[in-house]
């Protein structure tokens, strides 16, 4: 295999190994780390729970002291460049260099304001190779939370609505139960891996929402309500650390986020045997989308929706 090759299938398994961290990584981003000598993986971790060692830490102590002495000669892989300052836990450029590994390749630079590519330069500056942007849109896409709170200083915004076959999300005003079973657990793992949860003040007083994690296994996404007296302000959900945001509706809610172009995904569930005679018509899809994927489950078909550019 040639250099670019090794390069995109080392950096593949360290977009596996950062996966690990989905749930306790949070509100850091999730980042895997591969070292190769020779040929062969001497080492390997991810960022686990925040707080604690991140994916080049961990790397570096799974390395057996036999290979120890390969590390001169080793790559290390990361997904997400190396921090360059003190938080929780010291610098991991400085480990890096520290260790005297003699190449680096990174997956995508760090939008966090305290790293943007001062990681890079100074392991640059200590006389290390360094490659960035290897699979870079596959690492942008894991950590795409992350890089929308801290590039536009807001969650990143899930818009997410169930309807039946004919387009209607209630029936003739009422509610309607849409989901199956199945498809209720995958809602309740999506609550799990975001932050917080939104519905309008007509939702909630008719339908009585828990808005919980009931179906699967993980934290409550914190609960919020809103109306014309208590909108919803981005920058408080920014200051309060909320990364993601997930916007169940009603058909008004969904409508407001959607014409103020405020959403980064948007996620259907259409039962695909399902119809009523009439009720509160579903949302129209922008036009600037994308399908990022689609799954049916039950004869339900879940579509998720990215816009077109990111």
């Amino acid at each position: 295999m040639n250099q670019t090759s090794d390069d995109e299938k080392y950096m593949r398994r360290c977009l596996q190994l950062a996966r690990g961290g989905m749930q306790n990584a949070r509100p850091n981003p999730m980042v895997g780390a591969v070292i190769v000598a020779q040929g062969r993986v001497i080492g390997e971790g991810y960022h686990v729970r925040c707080g604690e060692g991140h994916a080049e830490v961990n790397a570096f102590a799974s390395v057996k002291a036999a290979d120890e002495a390969l590390l001169a000669e080793s790559t290390i892989y990361v997904s997400l460049e190396p921090c360059s300052h003190y938080g929780k836990t010291p610098p991991c450029a400085d480990l890096i260099i520290k260790k005297g590994v003699r190449r680096v390749v990174v997956g995508c630079i760090d939008e966090f304001a305290q790293v943007q590519g001062r990681g890079i330069r100074k392991l640059q500056e200590a006389g290390i190779d360094v490659r960035v942007g290897v699979l870079e849109a596959e690492c942008r896409e894991l950590n795409r939370r992350f890089m929308t709170y801290h590039r536009l200083q807001r969650p990143y915004i899930i818009l997410k609505w169930a309807q039946t076959a004919n387009g209607f999300i209630d029936n003739q005003g009422q509610a309607l139960a849409i989901s199956t079973p199945f498809t209720q657990m995958l809602s309740h793992k999506l609550r799990a891996e975001e932050d917080a949860i939104l519905v309008g003040r007509v939702t909630n007083e008719r339908e009585h929402p828990l808005l919980s994690v009931r179906e699967w296994w993980g934290p409550n996404p914190k609960r919020l309500v809103v109306d014309r007296q208590h909108p919803l302000r981005l920058q408080t959900l920014h200051a309060h650390h909320i990364q993601s945001l997930i916007v169940e509706g009603g058909a008004k809610t969904l409508q407001s986020f959607l014409e103020q172009d405020l959403w980064d995904e948007i996620r259907v569930e259409t039962a695909l045997l399902k119809t009523v005679a009439g009720g509160t018509p579903a949302p129209q899809l922008p036009a600037h989308v994308r399908v990022a994927s689609s799954a049916l489950y039950d004869h339900n078909q879940i579509t998720v929706y990215h816009k077109e550019k990111l």
